[in-house]
């Protein structure tokens, strides 16, 4: 006969009785996340199966097919980590960089500094060539770095979205193989939004986002490696030092073994296999487009109010804008009164440019002429009380 254990009393000081979550709306218009689609959240809704389900694996293979396709890249090792953009950045570092290893890091906006301290965690050597934040790097500065460094690893930002500056690609790939260096690629604010070509640039690794450009909810990680990537990883001379995101182990459960190794986000899995869906739908060509077609709306409506980018008109991001905040305004004070009494969320400005400019996305679902029309509405009508 068993006994019933004497408990202590539980304690109650923290038990409130909260109603039911009710969300304000908002539209988003800074640098991250982007409203989803509607159809978006519905498959988020849907009840989840068990991450081995037979469905489910099929599933895991789609949205593979579709990211190689986002992507435009052929590497077998295309996945989402279970995670936001920063996991799948740290698993580049993770699976690549050795204790001693040099990584060489192009810095010319915040996130740039956020590789080379994820390196350096890394116990990597690294060396660092900066821009200013608002510019890009010529090939020439990028090989004389290349020569002077020897990196194994080169790592740089397609689209910073700090600056709202696209770094131009063409030939830093080649420079890479030249001198023998694995090419990193940080595409969170370009995947889906902006021209973006992975093989035809030779790059080795690249990592983004769910949130941005693919309008799906924070949560998952995009990542890839091509062969070169996975000959480093196999050459390595210990395990990778982060478990959960060692892709040698994540590839024996999105490869053809399907082993589990953790269980997976099933429902973000949805979400983000239909906004990639979508893409496929829209077509990738007709999204940059889109894309920039409503950025040079919003360039030409702004400017039409006396307002200054903060980018050149030829490295500017069809996805992210930076404007610069005009004399005597109180930036912050502006995007709370949008957000407050509109619903309509921009960004401040990050590390350099902090208190210069504004950052307004125009990302996945919610780049559409009538979000620029309503944004550059609300700079005409109500920056002038902040002035």
């Amino acid at each position: 006969m068993t006994t019933t254990p004497i408990l202590p009393s539980v304690n109650n000081l923290h038990k409130k009785l909260f109603g039911p979550i009710s969300v304000p709306e908002r539209l988003l218009l800074g640098p991250g996340p982007s409203n989803s689609h509607p159809s978006v959240l519905e498959a988020l809704s849907l009840n989840p199966v068990g991450h081995l389900d037979p469905f489910y694996i099929s599933l895991m293979g789609e949205v593979q097919e579709l990211l190689r396709y986002v992507w435009q890249t052929d590497n077998r090792l295309t996945l989402p980590m279970s995670g936001t953009g920063s996991a799948a950045m740290e698993a580049t570092i993770a699976n690549v960089v050795e204790p001693g290893d040099t990584v060489l890091v192009a810095i010319k906006g915040y996130f740039g500094h956020r590789l080379a301290d994820m390196a350096g965690r890394y116990r990597a050597n690294v060396q660092t060539i900066e821009k200013q934040w608002g510019e890009a790097f010529s090939l020439d500065e990028i090989e004389r770095a290349l020569v002077k460094y020897k990196p194994a690893v080169f790592g740089i930002v397609h689209a910073e979205t700090s600056t709202g500056v696209c770094q131009p690609m063409e030939g830093i790939g080649e420079l890479c193989r030249k001198h023998n260096a694995l090419l990193l690629l940080d595409t969170v604010t370009s995947l889906g939004g902006v021209p973006l070509y992975l093989d035809k640039w030779k790059v080795d690794l690249a990592y983004s986002c769910s949130q941005k450009g693919l309008s799906c909810p924070p949560g998952l990680g995009p990542f890839t490696i091509n062969s070169r990537g996975e000959e480093k990883l196999s050459q390595r001379s210990g395990k990778v030092p982060n478990w959960y995101l060692d892709v040698s182990l994540l590839n024996k459960y999105w490869g053809s073994d399907r082993v589990y190794h953790h269980t997976a986000p099933v429902n973000m899995n949805f979400g983000i296999r239909e906004s990639l869906r979508l893409i496929a739908e829209e077509g990738l060509e007709n999204s940059w487009k889109r894309h920039l077609d409503n950025a040079n709306l919003l360039w030409s409506g702004l400017q039409s109010l006396g307002l200054k980018m903060h980018v050149n008109p030829d490295l500017r991001l069809a996805t992210l804008t930076t404007v610069c905040i005009p004399s005597g305004v109180d930036g912050k004070a502006f995007s709370l009164h949008l957000l407050n009494n509109f619903g309509v969320e921009i960004g401040g400005g990050l590390g350099d440019l902090a208190g210069m400019v504004w950052r307004i996305g125009l990302m996945g679902y919610n780049s559409k002429r009538e979000n620029v029309e309503r944004i550059l509405s609300l700079f005409e009508s109500e920056l002038p009380k902040f002035r």
